[in-house]
């Protein structure tokens, strides 16, 4: 079926589902590029980074983390390592609160695919309905076995188009959107690990300073 009758035989609701379509393909892409990025570069980064720290080299680490700054997670930990001599207790104040505002990043766009999840297939069944009503409607109880049937049989085949494009649209997007909340459940369990580690380097730290203060007194 060639696409103008495609939209013929689903109707006036194909529209809404070819918007739905392109703005499903377009976050997705978005999202792919996200992730991607992410996946790629964190954890080679981190590592780098808790290697600088451990070897007291703040500079560098700072400077690392700086130099891939579109990366959630040396976000973070710049929020905590730029503070001025900051106590344990507000270093891990400031990585916690940081990753708060990080996370609608995380899960951006997750309530538009929700909507479109939900709302396509029921858009091809109102198609479906609007067919059948049309396709009923021009049947007469006197045409039944009749040259009509026929017509209404093709019609009733052709209203199916708007369901089965609407579970398509729907499906389509809902297997990307359960991939992207696995990388952002998989990405918050990770800032939660990579922050620990860098809260207990930073606590040994300062405890090794409080030490070295209190014995020049």
């Amino acid at each position: 079926m060639a696409i103008k009758n495609l939209f013929a035989a689903g109707g006036v609701v194909m529209w809404p589902l070819l918007g739905f379509s392109v703005v499903a393909i377009a976050l997705i892409s978005e999202r792919i590029i996200f992730w991607a990025r992410v996946n790629k570069r964190q954890n080679r980064v981190v590592k780098e980074v808790l290697q600088l720290y451990r070897h007291e080299n703040v500079v560098g680490a700072i400077d690392k983390l700086k130099q891939n700054a579109d990366l959630p997670i040396a976000r973070i930990f710049l929020a905590a390592l730029e503070l001025e001599q900051p106590t344990p207790e507000e270093f891990r104040l400031a990585l916690e609160s940081e990753a708060q505002a990080e996370l609608p990043l995380l899960k951006r766009f997750n309530t538009i695919f929700d909507t479109i999840v939900s709302i396509s297939p029921l858009l091809g069944l109102l198609g479906t309905i609007l067919g059948l009503i049309n396709s009923f409607a021009s049947l007469n109880i006197g045409d039944v076995g009749g040259s009509r049937t026929a017509g209404v049989t093709s019609g009733i085949s052709e209203a199916l188009v708007s369901t089965a494009t609407g579970l398509v649209v729907a499906i389509f997007t809902l297997l990307f959107a359960n991939t992207f909340r696995g990388f952002y459940l998989r990405q918050t369990a990770l800032i939660q690990e990579y922050g620990g580690q860098i809260e207990l380097l930073y606590r040994r730290r300062y405890q090794q300073q409080e030490i070295s203060y209190a014995s020049t007194r």
